[in-house]
């Protein structure tokens, strides 16, 4: 199933799936209506309760950067706040100023349930579904600004657009052999698949709840892939006027314009 979320011309929130809006949680129990879905605006498909980040994730990445294989996946968090809608813009932030705005495609991870040292064998039991995302990063102030700390280059507003829709979990049973891409003003930028993680989405799970409560509405954003514009030569960041193009295989596409922070 895929589920959206979305404003009707009444203004409501509302979800919706086959065309139809849901009724209740999608959190919890919720069931489809006959109802037409009245899609004024579509908007990202979960409201996260808390993100949590992996970084270096990805052989090819690890790779390209020249960084040793991580031990333990790398965990860093974007606040709630970044989220942006598809088709809503990447704003590049002038007051707090960044010149080195980043694209980074990854396989978005929905926690539909609640749970704590969850084993690698039961993990995609409590996942709700899964969408496209970018983390997009402002490398000057994750690299040279940050105090070795890396929220502050990744937690500016609009800085993790979700979409287009999430898709559930019965429809991936595997989330590790998933084609993913972003597209830059036409441009493929980064193109590999899921299986190229280093740690899968089981995995992940199973560290991330070890001795912590997963709640549900969680998003688990599992890294990127090799060709971000930081490892390009020369850099190729984001300026305004740009289009960022999202593909995730058996999901779609995730698209948002680049504007100047006004």
């Amino acid at each position: 199933m895929k589920i959206i979320r979305y404003q009707d011309s009444d203004g409501r929130i509302c979800h919706g799936a086959d065309g139809r809006r849901i009724k209740g949680d999608i959190l919890g129990r919720f069931a489809i209506t006959a109802e037409k879905a009245d899609v004024k605006k579509l908007l990202a498909p979960i409201v996260p309760v808390q993100i949590l980040c992996i970084g270096l994730n990805y052989r090819g990445h690890a790779q390209e950067t020249n960084a040793k294989l991580p031990e333990y996946p790398v965990l860093f968090t974007k606040g709630v706040g970044t989220v942006q809608n598809p088709g809503d813009p990447i704003l590049i932030p002038t007051h707090l100023k960044s010149e080195e705005v980043d694209y980074e495609c990854e396989l978005a991870v929905v926690i539909g349930k609640s749970g704590k040292n969850i084993s690698r064998e039961n993990a995609l039991e409590y996942v709700l579904g899964y969408a496209c995302g970018n983390d997009v990063s402002a490398r000057d102030w994750q690299i040279k600004r940050g105090g070795s700390q890396w929220c502050r280059g990744k937690t500016f507003d609009t800085f993790c657009p979700l979409g287009p829709c999430l898709v559930t979990a019965d429809e991936i049973p595997n989330p590790n052999t998933l084609a993913i891409k972003t597209v830059v003003n036409g441009e493929v930028r980064q193109e590999s698949n899921t299986r190229d993680m280093i740690f899968d989405v089981p995995t992940l799970i199973e560290f991330l709840s070890g001795s912590t409560t997963l709640l549900p509405g969680t998003v688990i954003m599992t890294g990127t892939p090799q060709g971000v514009g930081m490892a390009r030569k020369p850099p190729c960041w984001l300026r305004a006027g740009d289009s960022v193009t999202i593909e995730i295989e058996k999901i779609g596409a995730l698209t948002n314009p680049v504007q100047n922070e006004a």
